[in-house]
């Protein structure tokens, strides 16, 4: 982290509904440098006309006709020294206690794990603008309420360390879609799925070149791609 440079920082979530059947729940970021957006944005765009994988990447729709272009994708990531990548990971949903942690409520649970998933990115030395990925009709409600959690949270109450939080398409941003799809197989891995063999190569990839498996908590230092697991706490009723 360099300080007074402006960075961008690109989130999206994945299985975060309170009763959508899935064990996990994840939240993480892409982030670079504002000044790299636009070059990084290309490159990506120029591997995806290489591979005939034209149009927006999204995990969801991993096929095994562009394996290549997605390993090289990986490559690329774990390449470019400016982009980075952080992801939250609920280990086990049924073991939280809303009633008990979060006053009977899981939004504010979600918004808790919002906060700590972006307060290893954020550096007050530093700017940042943080694009959400818009998914529902409370998108514009979330924003609101994820800034005031973080200006409470940060002390920015004037906007100087995160003077932009708002919401995109993420078919207009490469960065949004990098996210989408490193979440996605950070969820794959610890959602144990081994159907589709592709996400597994992609999953077996990432835990080559980042040196770590995808289950488990990184040390705190490391920067380039960062998870952290989040095991609920059971409580003794």
């Amino acid at each position: 982290m360099i300080a007074g440079v402006e960075y961008n920082v690109y989130c999206d979530e994945s299985c975060h509904l309170e009763h959508d059947h899935q064990p996990v729940m994840l939240i993480g970021g892409v982030w670079c440098p504002k000044s790299e957006v636009r070059v990084v944005s290309k490159e990506i765009r120029e591997l995806k006309e290489k591979y005939n994988a034209r149009g927006e990447l999204k995990w969801a729709k991993v096929s095994q006709s562009k394996e290549d272009f997605y390993l090289e994708l990986v490559e690329y990531f774990f390449a470019k020294m400016d982009l980075n990548f952080r992801c939250l990971v609920v280990s086990d949903k049924s073991k939280l206690n809303h009633n008990y942690f979060n006053q009977g409520s899981h939004d504010s649970f979600y918004y808790k794990m919002y906060f700590y998933m972006l307060r290893n990115i954020l550096n007050p030395q530093c700017k940042y603008n943080i694009y959400l990925d818009i998914k529902d009709t409370r998108s514009a409600a979330k924003v609101r309420i994820l800034k005031d959690v973080l200006c409470r949270n940060f002390q920015d109450f004037k906007g100087d360390t995160i003077p932009v939080i708002q919401h995109i398409r993420s078919k207009e941003s490469e960065l949004m879609q990098l996210a989408d799809f490193l979440i996605g197989a950070v969820g794959y891995r610890n959602r144990h799925l081994l159907e589709n063999k592709t996400k597994v190569r992609i999953v077996e990839k990432l835990e080559k070149l980042s040196g770590q498996s995808l289950t488990s908590t990184s040390p705190p230092w490391e920067e380039k791609f960062n998870i952290f697991v989040f095991e609920p706490r059971v409580v003794k009723e």
